[in-house]
């Protein structure tokens, strides 16, 4: 499929369109093919120069290749909230990872992947990824809720005075087909993500395992621990980064998991090199205060039906409790990345993980370390977290503390010492 002209959007009468309720994104969304408007990028290179970059919203201005792949996601249907003692169940958003404590009911809205790149104008070439929302005739009014939320989202982070942050995924622009699909086309960062890597590194080590004890030489081992701890450790900053960055500028990610973050290399000697960058913020959250006293979005009903069950009523008290609830979700994340690529693959995953940290030991990380030390197959992931004197396991057990109001803001989590290397 070819599409092409060079129709770009640049700054001005976006910005207050976009800062518009939620109630008014379809109209907004639907006027991207329709009405070009405009939005300034501005991208700090390595020089620390600023260059210009807009979003494309021709459809004409792309060429679409193949499908690469899609993903579903889950609707919360209810919240009960951490009780001890009780099954809970639990959802992963497109089974990519995410790790939640609710009830859930399958929605509606399935996303398709397709490569493509940029057909004309000074980005011709650039690789991209679209990401293919279907229209409200085939998912209903949520799917376009969704698509206008990312492109909302996208569009103010990369609007800001600050410059772009390197730890988000970059929308380069998008638009809306006559069937009503919403079309979103971001710079590809990557094919892998960091659910991927740790799938690629547990199989790795089930291979190295098969082929018997002895075919590992020690040395070799060693050093294949040493560079995957290091490369575990920068991708998490990288990802905490990126959620500083929201934070900073007032929004909430809200689907943080290892599929929701991509990766430039899986190599591991590669480190130095390697950029996580956040993305699928289709339910990231406005958390200014305005926004805040001015109603509440229906795609985040459920984040603040939690912080009302958890006693928060005030606009302060729901944007305390929202940052916390992002941290509670990077501590998941931090859990997954520590045990899934040390361990072989089958032995541990994101589900039987977060059971065992939420009903087995009700978040009591102690008694997680001391379990996981009886089993030989979970030594290098205790090991791990126990660097620096078990700084990885005090940086866990303060992320996912169960009173959200003694939780570190994600900065804080940055400049941890287990985050900052300094253990390694």
């Amino acid at each position: 499929m070819l599409l092409a002209s060079p129709d770009c959007f640049s700054s001005s009468a976006a910005s207050s369109m976009l800062s518009s309720s939620l109630s008014n994104n379809r109209k907004f969304y639907s006027l991207l093919s329709k009405n070009p408007i405009s939005i300034n990028l501005r991208i700090r290179t390595r020089s620390t120069r600023f260059c210009t970059a807009s979003l494309i919203t021709s459809p004409d201005s792309f060429e679409v290749g193949k499908l690469i792949g899609s993903y579903g996601f889950m609707n919360v249907t209810s919240y009960s909230g951490y009780q001890s003692g009780m099954d809970m169940e639990f959802s992963s958003l497109g089974n990519m990872g995410q790790l939640k404590v609710q009830d859930v009911g399958e929605g509606g809205v399935k996303i398709r992947l397709y490569e493509g790149r940029i057909a004309q104008g000074s980005l011709k070439g650039t690789p991209v990824v679209f990401k293919v929302y279907p229209g409200q005739r085939a998912a209903g009014v949520e799917a376009d809720m969704m698509a206008a939320n990312e492109l909302n989202t996208h569009a103010v982070l990369q609007s800001s005075s600050k410059g772009i942050c390197q730890n988000l995924l970059i929308l380069v622009g998008g638009f809306e087909t006559k069937t009503g699909e919403q079309w979103l086309a971001f710079r590809n960062a990557g094919k892998y993500s960091a659910a991927d890597y740790a799938k690629i590194m547990s199989e790795r080590i089930s291979k190295s395992h098969s082929m018997g004890e002895n075919s590992w030489n020690p040395f070799e081992r060693e050093q294949t621990i040493k560079l995957r701890r290091n490369f575990v450790i920068k991708l998490l900053r990288g990802a905490i980064s990126g959620l500083v960055y929201m934070h900073d500028h007032d929004r909430l990610h809200q689907s943080l998991g290892p599929s929701s973050i991509v990766l430039n290399t899986i190599i591991e000697k590669d480190a130095a090199y390697l950029v996580p960058r956040l993305r699928d913020l289709a339910f990231s959250v406005d958390i200014r205060i305005s926004c805040l006293e001015e109603g509440l979005g229906t795609l985040s009903e459920g984040l603040w039906r939690r912080a009302i069950t958890a006693g928060c009523f005030t606009p302060m008290e729901k944007r305390a409790f929202g940052i916390a609830d992002d941290i509670y979700e990077a501590g998941l994340l931090f859990a997954y990345l520590a045990f899934v690529p040390f361990c072989e693959a089958g032995i541990m995953d994101s589900l039987s993980l977060q059971r065992l940290l939420e009903n087995t030991f009700q978040l009591d990380l102690e008694a997680v370390r001391e379990y996981c030390l009886a089993d030989d197959r979970l030594e290098e992931a205790v090991k791990f977290l126990d660097l620096g004197d078990r700084a990885g396991w005090q940086l866990l057990q303060a992320m996912l503390n169960s009173d959200f109001r003694k939780r570190p803001i994600a900065e804080a989590v940055l400049n941890h010492r287990f985050m900052t290397g300094a253990v390694l």
